[in-house]
């Protein structure tokens, strides 16, 4: 046994070396667009939105407009999950599965519901502090669930979704109005200066028994969204210095024939541009690189979809059809009989230069978080997998979390496929799928003034901006 495994492992560094071989002479090359869709393709993409949009509007409804982390095996809410609710309500208003009436009647309950909430320094009984939310909540209190940490980027996804319904909600009937008052009151008491922790780059999370996590938000990833929302906030702004430092820790590295500010798992090249159209804006980084941040998450597609073309770890299944690696559930190893691979659970997959996390396990969220950036490979593998697999992974709200094509269960069959839907997950899917279609959620927040005020201080110029 332990040479096999031995043997296996020398095999799996060799395809790795080869890999990075064949990354030195790949030529930088970007995916084509396109322009037209099968009747069964636009069919199938007007469903997918209609069910991914349901899983926040039929599941938040219960508790008090939060959004179940996770569903069927619910546990708490997510705060980040319902950030991407708020926008996905208003979604649903512009393809006319919900009136603006309903979606704002919602979304009044759960702004109220979670400026009602008791807050403070507690380690209990209370949803935040600092204007902060806790990660997760318990779905009926509101409270925080067990003892997860204050946290800032989880936050900053809530105060993207509410700051899309404070521009999108302007009308002045009364319910519109209190949104909007919420909306402000809500952004306007997170205290982001206080998360910066008298540094120059911003502490991951907080937690009462033991004071702010070591970890910072550097090195690209998801939390472009956080500086930008700190840097614009009237109340309490994080200095402009805080976008040079936060750039100051990029990785720029060529990863299979691409170039561009490397980060392995998909989601952190999504999370931001969901909210923000970061075409044709650029910073001083972007700048002198001569592309922009929405160019970078191309490439960084580009880059995921070809290392499972070349799969490395021959799992089964991969293919340019069958693609996408990023944070998500996994089949762990419980019922795996092959123990010379080891299948992980949640975790963050992905690739990049220096980063390869690879079980087998493919999340439609990677290519449905992308689909702007390369509509024409991403609606194919969306397309794909909902035709070979079916209700396997597409049930009522849309495709399952994740699912592994490699696993030998003991009971004799093949392949897992991942019991849950995680809102995480879901709502990247609807919203750049909406966004890649009409630009609804891109143009909301191209309106709203805390978003352009963040943008200009990390000093973004040029397109849209003018």
């Amino acid at each position: 046994m332990a040479g096999k495994l031995k043997s296996i492992l020398l095999n799996k560094l060799a395809a790795y070396v080869l890999l990075y071989l064949i990354t030195l002479s790949l030529p930088i090359s970007l995916s084509g667009q396109i322009s037209n869709y099968s009747l069964g393709k636009e069919q199938f993409l007007d469903t997918l939105s209609k069910r991914t949009f349901n899983y926040f509007w039929e599941l938040a409804g219960k508790q008090n407009g939060q959004v179940p982390d996770r569903w069927p095996n619910e546990t708490f809410s997510s705060i980040a999950a319902t950030g991407f609710g708020l926008a996905a309500y208003i979604t649903g208003v512009e393809k006319g599965y919900i009136t603006r009436k309903q979606a704002a009647e919602r979304i009044y309950q759960t702004l109220l519901f979670l400026q009602n909430l008791p807050k403070g320094a507690s380690k209990s009984g209370v949803s935040g502090y600092k204007g902060f939310f806790y990660h997760f909540l318990d779905q009926k209190t509101g409270l925080r669930y067990d003892k997860v940490e204050l946290s800032t980027i989880d936050t900053g996804l809530l105060m993207a979704g509410i700051l899309c319904c404070l521009s999108y909600f302007d009308l002045p009937d009364d319910t519109e109005t209190k949104i909007r008052m919420l909306a402000t009151k809500l952004y306007e008491d997170v205290d982001w200066n206080w998360a910066m922790n008298k540094a120059n780059t911003m502490s991951m999370g907080w937690h009462p028994e033991s004071g702010f996590i070591g970890n910072r938000w550097k090195g690209y990833n998801e939390g472009m969204i956080l500086y930008i929302l700190a840097l614009g906030s009237p109340t309490h702004p994080i200095p402009s210095e805080s976008w040079k430092a936060w750039v100051s820790s990029y990785v720029w590295k060529k990863h299979l024939g691409q170039e561009y500010v490397n980060f392995g798992p998909l989601f952190g090249h999504q999370y931001s541009q969901i909210f923000i159209d970061f075409r044709g804006i650029q910073d001083s980084f972007m700048q002198a690189k001569g592309i922009d941040y929405f160019e970078n998450s191309k490439r960084a597609t580009i880059a995921n979809r070809q290392y499972c073309i070349y799969n490395p770890g021959a799992f089964t299944g991969y293919g340019d059809k069958m693609w996408g690696l990023s944070a998500c559930d996994g089949p762990g190893n419980q019922n795996n009989i092959d123990n010379n691979i080891r299948f992980n659970d949640y975790g963050a997959r992905g690739c990049a230069f220096g980063y390869i996390e690879d079980d087998g396990t493919i999340t439609p969220t990677a290519s449905g978080g992308s689909i702007p950036f390369l509509p024409y490979d991403c609606i194919n593998n969306l397309y794909t997998m909902y035709q070979q697999y079916g209700n396997k992974i597409f049930k009522k709200y849309g495709f399952i979390d994740a699912f592994n094509l490699s696993i030998q269960n003991k009971d004799g069959s093949t392949g897992w496929y991942d019991p849950d839907y995680l809102g995480l997950d879901q709502g990247p899917i609807l919203l750049q799928l909406e966004n890649y279609r009409t630009e609804i959620i891109w143009n909301i927040l191209k309106k709203n003034k805390y978003i352009i005020a963040g943008l200009k201080k990390a000093g973004f110029k040029g397109g849209w901006l003018k």
